[in-house]
């Protein structure tokens, strides 16, 4: 049997909105620290972008009671792409319904996933002019390198949590095309703790992990690209230096092959500083998948993640965890 032809409507992830309870010490963290620049003020949110970055912006900032994620923001391949994805999630009762854009986007479509987080497609973007202060010499590069604080270059993945993770993968996987990496499976195939998937061959653009909790629509963490290893060392400097909580890392996942240092930001969501991992071309990938017993701490090297890494995600709640957590190693 010939296998289904892939589904390309879903050009990459254009945009993440983080909520912040304190949204003066975010921007602090994400501008000086980080070294993202603002290209937006509007109402309670800042807009920000990374220096390698070509969309106006990445990343909403949105002054909250509580942190979180807000919406999800993904790119489509096209105008009729768009329109495609938005008939086919109104059909499983998910859709919520068009918008006129947000700041840099046109027409966009809004919906839920199985579990709750507010996503949107769009296709109409701004493109980033830099002002003469940031032009790159570089024609192939859309802003200067300034060498404030870490420097991040691009926005990266984020992980989510979710109560089904099966479901939530096989959402993402039919509705929006992405194609499945890894996966971590335990008690024998029977019990999906994490996905990790892409609509690019960036190795994930998304992760859906397990809520021990019990929790719905919460973000684990949101993830920003670095060029080497050492930039990740020299950030964890930076935020040392700073007085910013690193909860792990420096170190190096078994899954992803990924370098990383986690940090927590001001308004308590958790930031993770990237670089390495792996590109997948092959349309014939096979997703790898790992077991109890093959996944270990989820390091390839370095300290073992800690127990707040299952525990912890935003908004923060009490919850009774489930029968799978104590047992349950750490996952990324």
């Amino acid at each position: 049997m010939a296998a289904a032809e892939p589904l390309h409507n879903i050009a990459h992830l254009g945009g993440v909105e983080l909520f912040t309870p304190l949204p003066d010490r975010s921007l602090w963290y994400f501008h000086d620290l980080l070294g993202m620049e603002v290209a937006h003020t509007a109402g309670p949110s800042v807009y920000l972008r990374g220096y390698g970055d070509h969309a106006a912006s990445t990343l909403k900032l949105t002054a909250a009671a509580k942190p979180g994620v807000g919406c999800v923001s993904w790119r489509a391949m096209s105008p009729a792409a768009l329109e495609r994805r938005a008939r086919a999630i109104e059909a499983t009762g998910l859709g919520v319904g068009w918008t006129n854009g947000d700041f840099g986007r046109g027409r966009s479509y809004r919906f839920h996933d199985p579990d709750g987080h507010l996503m949107e497609i769009y296709y109409e973007e701004q493109k980033f002019a830099a002002p003469p202060e940031l032009r790159s010499t570089l024609k192939n590069q859309p802003q200067k390198y300034t060498g404030r604080g870490v420097g991040v270059r691009r926005t990266d993945h984020l992980a989510l949590l979710a109560g089904d993770v099966g479901r939530n993968r096989q959402f993402a996987q039919e509705l929006l095309g992405f194609q499945l990496r890894e996966q971590v499976i335990f008690e024998g195939g029977k019990n999906e703790i994490g996905s990790w998937m892409s609509p690019t061959a960036v190795h994930h653009q998304l992760a859906y992990v397990v809520d021990v909790k019990g929790g719905h629509g919460r973000l684990h963490h949101f993830s920003l690209w670095v060029d080497n290893r050492e930039d990740v060392l020299r950030a964890a400097d930076i935020l040392a230096e700073n007085g910013i909580f690193i909860e792990a890392g420096p170190s190096k996942h078994n899954n992803s092959q990924g370098f990383y240092l986690y940090s927590y930001e001001p308004g308590g969501n958790r930031v993770e500083i990237y670089s390495g991992s792996y590109l997948v071309f092959a349309p014939d990938w096979e997703p790898v998948t790992w077991n109890e017993q093959e996944r270990g701490t989820g390091t390839y090297w370095g300290a073992a993640l800690p127990d707040s890494f299952i525990q912890y995600a935003t908004p923060d709640i009490e919850g009774k965890e489930t029968t799978v957590a104590p047992k349950l190693p750490v996952f990324f």
